[in-house]
């Protein structure tokens, strides 16, 4: 278990199928706070103004979710936002809100050979197929973080290894310590 030093948001992007969710999950599950979680699909489909995905759409959405961090981070609770947020200029311009270090970028990389083979809802099969429109990494771009606090390989890091490097980063910061709760 963890203790918290100072709140902190770690904002974990990637393609579908990457980890964020679950990632975010694991991680709260560790740390001894009050940890808020903002999973993009849960808010697309509880917001209101329905969203689609096209470019603006997203970047409608990514603009609330950070609004939604950020207040929840001056309440002095750690974020955890699981979001695919594949425009790279609208993280920077979220990251700018909060001070400094308590922003973490968590970059969950994952080849597309992986994803697609990973996917069990068959987005990526309906999405390479034309079914579905606007699908990030298919017909829509995702723009890697050029350089991310925190970088994880999914495809072939397990959950516990991913997670590991994740904390051993805020230690580093220090941001938590390692204790009981």
């Amino acid at each position: 278990m963890y203790k918290i030093n100072s709140p902190f948001v770690l904002w974990f992007t990637g393609m579908s199928g990457a980890g964020k969710t679950t990632l975010t999950t694991v991680c709260t599950s560790v740390l001894c706070h009050d940890v808020e979680i903002l999973d993009g699909d849960l808010l697309r489909a509880m917001l209101p103004q329905k969203l689609g995905f096209s470019v603006e759409d997203r970047t409608l959405h990514m603009r609330r979710v950070g609004v939604l961090a950020l207040d929840f981070f001056r309440q002095g609770k750690i974020v955890l936002v699981a979001l695919i947020s594949p425009l790279r200029d609208i993280r920077d311009e979220i990251r700018l809100n909060f001070p400094k270090g308590q922003f973490l970028e968590v970059y969950c990389q994952c080849a597309f050979k992986v994803l697609a083979a990973r996917d069990t809802k068959g987005l990526y099969a309906k999405a390479l197929a034309g079914e579905i429109k606007n699908f990030t990494g298919v017909d829509s771009p995702y723009e890697p973080p050029d350089s991310p606090e925190i970088l994880v390989h999914t495809a072939y890091q397990t959950i516990e290894e991913s997670t590991a490097i994740i904390f051993r980063e805020l230690e580093i910061l220090g941001l938590i310590t390692k204790e009981g709760c």
